[in-house]
């Protein structure tokens, strides 16, 4: 039966990285995301906050937000890319949403999360 979920879910599981640490909405994260420039591969590191995650299984997605040079940037990453090197999980927070688009018009000290330790 081509259209089997249960087939599906079977032929995602080969692909799904093991080695992701549970990422909720509010943690700060540092992500190592594999570049090619030219003929040279190089691991690119970036860290900042989750504000959003999307569970689809192997297409499950999460927003990261940081702040540089006085600019907002906020990247999508597909969690169980091959591109994805490492991810590790910096702190989490306490948080009531399940997105923190919020974050988005505030600045500065207003942006702080209350850490939670679990």
């Amino acid at each position: 039966v081509p259209n089997d979920p249960s087939c599906i879910a079977k032929l995602e599981s080969n692909y799904l990285n093991p080695s992701i640490p549970s990422i909720l909405v509010g943690d700060t994260i540092k992500i190592g995301v594999s570049i090619i420039e030219g003929n040279k591969e190089r691991v690119q590191f970036a860290e900042g906050v989750v504000i959003a995650k999307s569970n689809a299984g192997l297409n499950t997605t999460i927003t990261m937000r940081r702040v540089m040079q006085g600019i907002g940037v906020e990247r999508v990453y597909l969690i169980h890319s091959p591109k994805l090197k490492t991810v590790e999980v910096l702190r989490s927070s306490k948080i009531r949403r399940a997105k923190l688009y919020y974050l988005r018009t505030r600045s500065g000290k207003a942006t702080r999360l209350k850490q939670s330790f679990r």
